[in-house]
């Protein structure tokens, strides 16, 4: 077991904390949502707009596919990422360690600010988070190694949750 995958809804703080793992354990940080605005020179909103919810998803199988196989990574995926079987399967076999940052509503709204650079909560988007949360949150339950309510804690805390499972998970 090598790289570190940070899995969760928006706002949960997948890549702040995936950001200060990076620091801590001197490890390559990779953002897969920046890694496929980079790829496309677009930001992800206008993929959705330009050019549709699936074409913006394979995308992000193509990326995941590719940081999987990077090692003594930390990795954060975007909410989405992991939801279609294909990438359930690619992540469960790869040597990696999954923690999922569940998050409930109430302290994820301030984080997020639902604005227009996250293109599934356009609308209504408190209830496009709830909707979108309780679909996924069992996805993300399945493949977490360690699952860390993080609501009223902040990065270091959520790392001192992270360091001593992922010790005893790599020996």
């Amino acid at each position: 077991m090598n790289s570190i995958v940070l899995i969760g809804p928006p706002g949960s703080g997948k890549s702040t904390v995936g950001r200060f793992l990076s620091k801590r354990l001197d490890r390559k940080f990779l953002d897969t949502d920046e890694l496929i605005e980079k790829k496309t020179q677009k930001k992800i909103s206008e993929i959705f707009v330009d050019e549709g919810e699936e074409a913006f998803r394979k995308l992000e199988m193509i990326v995941l596919e590719e940081v999987l196989q990077m090692r003594n990574c930390i990795i954060s995926l975007g909410g989405g990422a992991p939801i279609k079987v294909e990438a359930q399967e690619l992540i469960q076999s790869s040597d990696v360690f999954v923690v999922f940052l569940d998050i409930s509503l109430a302290a994820a709204a301030p984080r997020v600010g639902f604005n227009r650079d996250r293109p599934l909560l356009l609308g209504n988007p408190r209830a496009q988070w709830q909707s979108l949360n309780e679909a996924r949150r069992p996805i993300y339950q399945k493949l977490a190694s360690l699952s860390i309510k993080v609501d009223d804690m902040n990065v270091d805390q959520i790392a001192q949750e992270i360091f001593p499972a992922y010790e005893v998970a790599t020996k």
